[in-house]
């Protein structure tokens, strides 16, 4: 009798030692020890994350895995943490703390007086630090018209842009939807904003364009883009609806939306800042980062 086996045999042993290579792959990809890849980024777009989204996280920890990441800064990040972020050779992408609060800002003349302290203060504080960004908020309407608005913002802003051209730092107001999160903020259309940067008349005096807040309150993003993009000076991202995760659970399509943003020769930041659903809040960021790295 012949000692070769069977072809039935051979074949056998060919789906036993296939299926044991498979689950054997299977199980070295999802092992808890491995660290998630981080493919390289393409250099196209220069990726931040907003501070508050992770608040749980110590700031020593989302720097740590920021920098894995591959992102260049953190956002909202005011004059105290930014040793930190230095430690890891991160940049504040905006920086924050001048402004009194989102509902108290430029459009109403009886805080002129504290904004204008804090932020000449502060002018200086972020052009020491190495930085550019610094923000700014309209604030609420109360009641007021359009038109008071832009007169009362551009009267105030106006005293401070001198210095702030002088020492090479962007006072950026962000662009915020009234009808969902931010009920009876003024600056809450981006044609508003833009009128408003032209009556101020300086290239230190910017729009921060979040992508979520105004695909709310106007939709036609990647138009919007294209045709105001001389006047944005930063962006935010966030999935629509619910300020979650920017992946295919949510309505916008970041891909395109990156690529219109780098078509119109932008070299500033895109900043995540939409709200983890997932348990592990920094693998959401980094799909996140992979998704809009186009």
């Amino acid at each position: 009798m012949s000692n070769k086996p069977s072809r039935r045999t051979a074949i056998k042993n060919i789906f036993t030692g296939s299926a044991a290579l498979a689950a054997g792959a299977s199980l070295s990809s999802f092992s808890s020890d491995m660290k998630p890849s981080n493919p390289p980024l393409k250099g196209n777009i220069n990726h931040s994350a907003c501070r508050w989204c992770y608040n749980d996280i110590p700031l020593e920890q989302l720097c740590a895995a920021g920098k894995e990441i591959g992102l260049v800064g953190i956002d909202l990040v005011g004059p105290k943490d930014w040793p930190t972020l230095k430690n890891y050779n991160l940049i504040s992408t905006m920086c924050n703390g001048a402004e009194i609060s989102l509902a108290k800002g430029w459009n109403d003349k009886q805080y002129h007086a504290k904004l204008i302290s804090n932020y000449t203060e502060h002018i200086d504080l972020v052009a020491k630090a190495g930085y550019t960004n610094l923000f700014c908020a309209s604030g609420n309407r109360n009641g007021m018209d359009d038109e008071t608005g832009l007169q009362n913002c551009a009267e105030g802003l106006k005293q401070i842009m001198a210095q702030a051209e002088k020492n090479g730092v962007i006072i950026v107001m962000e662009l915020l939807n009234s009808k969902v999160n931010h009920k009876d903020y003024m600056c809450d259309r981006s044609a508003w904003g833009v009128e408003l940067c032209k009556r101020i008349g300086s290239p230190n005096f910017k729009l921060l364009y979040d992508i979520y807040h105004m695909q709310i309150d106007e939709g036609d993003v990647i138009s919007t883009i294209r045709s105001y993009n001389s006047y944005f000076g930063h962006y935010h991202t966030g999935g629509v609806p619910g300020r979650n995760e920017i992946d295919e659970t949510q309505e916008l399509y970041y891909p395109a939306i990156m690529k219109a943003i780098h078509a119109t020769g932008y070299k500033g930041y895109v900043a995540q800042e939409f709200i983890p659903k997932a348990v592990d809040k920094i693998d959401s960021l980094r799909k996140a980062v992979q998704i809009c790295d186009i």
